[in-house]
């Protein structure tokens, strides 16, 4: 019989983790596994950035609906490793939108390897993961365009791999119009994805 873990609060943070326990964790935290330690991530998203997330994945679906690349959106398990066995299986990460044009990567619950295109909404408290950490991951993974949204500050900065390192562009605001180096035909209005977002933001009390 498996050995479920049902409480977050059951694992040793300190403590080198593969997918084989991934699979028998069944708390509710999300948690993504990066070269072996465990990374929280931050509570169920704000309204803000769920805007942000439907309104790229909308454009995103669109562009690419006649297209053989898929896109998913968190939470999708994404496993960067060159090997499948789960019990060596160092990495697994939940982005929040992924474009994959080799369908072969893709099976019932994951995707086995890069996507071609990740995109990440910064949160107050993931940002500091998303700008090092998952950078110089994606990078190391050769996922070939990376994508850092930041909502606070109304940007959007794409990082392009050429000969194994990313090359960064300028930060992209709601005046420019953003343009895939890897998919020249995505493009569209950057104001589009951040038209609102703050509308409904809470009033402190």
């Amino acid at each position: 019989m498996a050995n479920y873990v049902l409480n977050f609060s059951d694992l040793d943070l300190n403590k080198s983790y593969t997918y084989a326990d991934y699979l028998l964790w069944k708390f509710s935290e999300r948690v993504e596994l990066i070269k072996g330690k465990i990374f929280s991530m931050s509570p169920a998203p704000n309204t803000s950035h769920m805007r942000i997330s439907q309104r790229l994945n909308f454009i995103i679906l669109n562009q690419f609906a006649t297209n053989s690349c898929q896109t998913f959106c968190a939470p999708f398990d994404v496993v960067l490793s060159k090997t499948k066995d789960s019990k060596k299986i160092k990495t697994v990460v939940q982005p929040d939108l992924g474009v994959i044009c080799d369908l072969t990567k893709i099976d019932e619950y994951k995707c086995n390897g890069a996507p071609d295109l990740i995109i990440e909404i910064l949160s107050p408290g993931n940002s500091k993961k998303e700008m090092k950490i998952k950078y110089e991951l994606y990078e190391e993974n050769e996922v070939l365009e990376y994508w850092i949204v930041d909502p606070e500050h109304e940007t959007i900065s794409i990082f392009s791999l050429h000969k194994n390192k990313y090359v960064p562009m300028k930060p992209l605001t709601t005046d420019d119009e953003l343009q895939s180096v890897l998919f020249p035909k995505l493009k569209f209005p950057v104001e589009t994805v951040f038209q609102d977002i703050h509308k409904f933001k809470k009033v402190k009390k």
